[in-house]
Formats: structure tokens, sequence, C-alpha cells
């Protein structure tokens, strides 16, 4: 661990004298798919918020860390509201992980993350104060039509990790003059969990392999070509496109990928070329597995 965390100060120290965004000259490969839009700022508050607790004796100390976060936090994006979380913008989440050093060890330099988490938190909950957020009518959180379940799963852990930090101290999230709870929290992060494994007006599972319907057309080469057992000679790059463009189920199920799942109105086209609705990640797996501990340990 020592290694580690020598290695992450080190990578931490590079990019905080070099700053820029790596698509700044990659992106004639990364982009338009993987371009960082929203910068490295939020980045390199996110690394500080880590090598914080990584670092210190205890999360109240004041570290070399903490005194760069109290530093810069301002110009890195730590004053500006974020309402979604995603691989790009982890904003939102750092101001979460900050409020559980607020919360639990009342470092007073670190109140406003909390109240700039306490929004971010009131956006998602129907019926309080700074509610701004999208709804299917099945009751999936909406926000992008492009893997949209990035941002739920994403979401859900967020709801359920805030509920934690918020149980630990008896506290609630301030929405005006709403004081939500952890429990809202956490039966608002289980409806969006059980929605993603069947429980929606579709009665289908997006996460693949789990329950009786699931996507068998997921945008994904393992999962649609052959294998090299039933197909030993070359599949060369063009003509994989006879598999995407295919009908056919898939030859391989990718056990356990969740997909991007249904539109606003809870509509599930299962084909191939429907990128935005077919293609699973693991940014959208990687949350999901949070949350799926959070209610497994709740049992």
């Amino acid at each position: 661990s020592s290694k580690l965390l020598r290695a992450a100060r080190q990578v931490f120290d590079f990019a905080d004298r070099y700053r820029g965004s790596y698509s700044d000259s990659l992106s004639s490969v990364v982009c338009p798919f993987y371009c960082s839009y929203s910068g490295y700022k939020d980045e390199l508050l996110w690394a500080a918020t880590w090598l914080h607790l990584a670092s210190s004796p205890s999360p109240s100390s004041q570290s070399v860390y903490m005194t760069y976060i109290n530093s810069n936090g301002h110009t890195l994006g730590g004053e500006q509201d974020a309402y979604t979380v995603s691989w790009d913008d982890k904003r939102a989440a750092t101001k979460v992980l900050l409020s559980k050093v607020f919360l639990q060890n009342r470092v007073e330099s670190l109140r406003p993350y909390k109240a700039h988490a306490d929004k971010y938190i009131c956006s998602l909950v129907p019926g309080a104060g700074g509610f701004q957020s999208q709804y299917t009518p099945g009751g999936l959180l909406f926000t992008e039509r492009d893997s949209n379940m990035e941002y739920v799963t994403s979401t859900a852990f967020l709801l359920l990790t805030y509920a934690k930090y918020l149980s630990s101290t008896g506290g609630a999230a301030s929405c005006g003059s709403t004081a939500v709870t952890p429990s809202t929290l956490v039966s608002l992060a289980k409806k969006q969990v059980d929605y993603i494994l069947g429980a929606n007006p579709a009665g289908m599972s997006y996460m693949v392999g789990f329950g009786a319907r699931y996507p068998r057309r997921v945008h994904h080469r393992g999962a649609s070509m052959p294998s090299v057992h039933d197909h030993p000679a070359r599949i060369g790059c063009d003509e994989g496109f006879h598999y995407l463009h295919s009908s056919d189920p898939d030859r391989n199920v990718l056990v356990g990928a969740v997909v991007g799942g249904p539109d606003q109105s809870d509509s599930y086209s299962d084909s191939r070329d429907n990128y935005a609705q077919a293609e699973p990640s693991t940014y959208t797996n990687a949350p999901l597995v949070g949350a799926l501990a959070f209610f497994t340990g709740a049992r």
C-alpha cells in the first residue's frame, strides 16, 4: 500500500504541475466519444480528496492535501453546482466525499461542500426543495439519451453513499424547508436498482444474463461475434460489421453487463445498431457493484 500511495502522490504532483486535459494532445484518437469535456480540474480536486483520506492519520488532520483543497478548491470546481456524475465529471462525487469529512470530523472549511452536496441530492428527490430531475413514467432517472444507465448507477451509488454518511452523524440533506432523511435516499436508490434488474414497465432486466428477459443484442464485439473455436479464420475489422448489423441474438452472453437502457418513455429497442441503448460499459457497471454491495450488506 505504501508503494501505491507513493506512486499516487507522484502522479498527482505531475498532473498538478503540468495541468491540462489528456484530450488536448490525444484528441485524434479519443474524440468525440471520450474527450475530456469537463476538463481536468475536477480530477485534481477528486484526487486531492482521496490522497488526503489515504495520507492522513485521521480525516480531520490538516494534511498537505487538505491545505491544497482549501487553497485551490474554489478554482477547481468546488464552488460550482453539479447535478450529474460520470466518468468525465466528478464534481458531485467530490462534494459528497468531502461532506463525509465535514460531517464526521467537523472540518469547518469543508462546510460549503456539504451545502453543494445537499443541493445535488435535493435535485434528485421528487417533492424536495430544489428538485429538478426527470424520471420516466416507470420511475427511472433519465439524464441523457446516450447510455443513460451510466447516470442511473452512479447516482444510485452516491445516494447510498451520502445516506451512509448522514446516518453516521444523525444528519439529513437540507432541501429548502424539507429535511430529506437517509432512508428516503436509500429508497430512491433501491427503486433505481430494482428497475435495472427488472422491476419496470417492460418487465425486462437491463443486466445481461439476469432474469428471464434481458437484452439479447448487445452493442459489443465480444458478445455478437463468434469465438475462435466456432470461427477459426480471422475476422477483419470491416467484416465485423456483418455481426453488428445482424438481428441474430448474441452468440456469447455477456453476463452481468448493464446496457444503456430505455428511453424517457421506458421503451427499449433490442438492436445492436442502437448503441445509445444497447452499449454496455465498465463505467456503468462499476457504481452498480457498490449499490448492490450496500443492499446485500443491509439484508
